[in-house]
């Protein structure tokens, strides 16, 4: 596929360097495996992953001020979002706007594991359970 969706000429550098930092330890336990503050990166978005095990299982209700993209990279999930319930599964992205409350649940059978974007240089979140 080709794709030229700007002319490169027009972006210039801003001088940022290529940065690394380690989402998560492969080897840990637990859900929450993980998460980068885009600021740690000199960037704009966050990125967590989690998983388990546990059909039924997920986070608990909470907001962002700002959007969240849910990337189903593994199993299947149900997504309850605002007022709506999404299934989604491997392969499949997930848009929670800001300020709707959202949560999501493993739908098994075996490991649901997500990455998780925020659209913020920092994770802001309240939990509202």
């Amino acid at each position: 596929m080709v794709r030229r969706d700007f002319d490169p000429a027009t972006v210039k550098p801003d001088g940022r360097r290529p940065q690394k930092a380690r989402l998560y330890d492969a080897a840990s336990g637990g859900p929450w495996r993980g998460f980068v503050n885009g600021e740690a990166l000199g960037g704009q978005v966050t990125v967590l992953t989690y998983g388990n095990d546990e059909p039924g299982v997920g986070p608990v209700l909470h907001v962002h001020p700002y959007d969240e993209v849910f990337l189903v990279t593994a199993g299947r999930a149900r997504f309850f979002v605002g007022d709506e319930t999404i299934d989604a599964e491997a392969g499949e992205t997930v848009l929670g706007p800001a300020g709707v409350p959202h949560r999501f649940i493993n739908l098994g059978p075996g490991r649901l594991q997500t990455v998780d974007i925020h659209h913020s240089p920092r994770w802001i979140q309240t939990n509202l359970e």
